[in-house]
C-alpha cells in the first residue's frame, strides 16, 4: 500500500513537522533516557572517576556537592530534555496522523502530554540540587533538619537508587508508553507512516509496558523491559524523523 506523502496536506503543519523530526532525531542521538544507568555501567567496567550510585539522602547531598553534573545525571535531568522533545514527537505524528483516526489520535496525544507534565513534576533533580547547596550552607542544626527532612520527601517521590519508585514516575512512564503504542497501531492502520516504522513502535512500547509485569513478579529482572525497548525505540524515532522530513 502506498504511502501518504504529508506535502499534499495542509501546509501549515510543515513547520510543526520540521520541529518533530529534529525532536526525533535529537531523541536518537543526543538525548537518551537512562544515561544514569549508562554510567552505572562505565563504573562497573572499571571508571573509577565515576562514582556510585548513592543510596542515602546524606550521600546525594555529598554527591551533588562534590560533582553536580554526576549528581544530576543520576537524577534523570536529562530525562527532562528527552521528555520535552517527546513531546514534540507527539504533536507532530498527531498531525500527521489526524484525519486517519482523529479520536484514538487525541486520547494518545492527551495522555502523553499529560504523562510528561506528570513527569516534569515528579522529576526532583533541581529541586535535590537546591536543597544540597542550602543544607551545605546552614549554620544550624534546625535548619539542616529542616533540609533533611526535605530531602527525604523528595527522595520518596523520586529516588533512582531505590526498586519503587514514587506514583508519579509510573503514571508518567505508563501514560507515554501507552500513547507510543496507540499512535503506532493507527500508524499501522494508516498509510502515513510505514508498515515498519508501526511495528517498530508497537514493539518499543509494548516491550516498555512490560515493566509493570516485571515490576510486579521479576522485579529483580526490572531492566531488562528497557534493554528491549530500547533499540526498537530508537529506530521508531529515527523513522519518524525520516517520513517528517520527507514532507518538507
Amino acid at each position: 500500500m502506498a504511502q501518504v506523502d504529508l506535502r499534499a496536506g495542509n501546509s501549515g503543519w510543515k513547520t510543526l513537522y520540521r520541529l518533530g523530526a529534529i525532536a526525533a532525531l535529537l531523541a536518537v542521538f543526543v538525548f537518551r533516557r537512562n544515561l544514569g544507568a549508562e554510567l552505572m555501567a562505565l563504573r562497573s567496567l572499571g571508571v573509577s572517576s565515576i562514582p556510585a550510585m548513592p543510596v542515602s539522602l546524606a550521600g546525594w547531598f555529598a554527591l551533588l556537592q562534590s560533582n553536580p553534573l554526576v549528581g544530576l545525571v543520576l537524577l534523570n535531568v536529562f530525562d527532562l530534555v528527552e521528555y520535552a522533545l517527546l513531546g514534540l514527537i507527539f504533536l507532530a505524528v498527531c498531525a500527521a496522523l489526524w484525519q486517519t483516526h482523529r479520536s484514538a489520535m487525541l486520547v494518545a496525544t492527551v495522555c502523553g502530554l499529560g504523562g510528561i507534565m506528570v513527569y516534569f513534576a515528579s522529576n526532583q533533580a533541581f529541586a535535590m540540587l537546591a536543597l544540597s547547596e542550602r543544607y551545605a550552607a546552614a549554620t544550624t542544626e534546625t535548619a539542616r533538619a529542616t533540609y533533611q527532612a526535605a530531602g527525604e520527601a523528595l527522595l520518596a517521590v523520586n529516588n533512582p537508587a531505590a526498586i519503587h519508585q514514587g506514583t508519579g514516575i509510573y503514571l508518567s512512564l505508563f501514560l507515554v508508553l501507552l500513547a507510543g503504542l496507540v499512535m503506532s497501531v493507527v500508524m499501522l492502520r494508516s498509510t502515513v507512516f510505514s508498515r515498519a516504522t508501526a511495528i517498530t513502535g508497537i514493539l518499543a512500547n509494548g516491550f516498555g509496558l512490560g515493566y509493570y509485569f516485571v515490576l510486579a513478579f521479576f522485579p529483580t529482572l526490572l531492566t531488562l523491559p528497557f534493554v528491549l525497548s530500547a533499540p526498537f525505540r530508537v529506530i521508531w524515532y529515527f523513522l519518524i524523523a525520516r517520513k517528517l522530513l520527507k514532507s518538507q
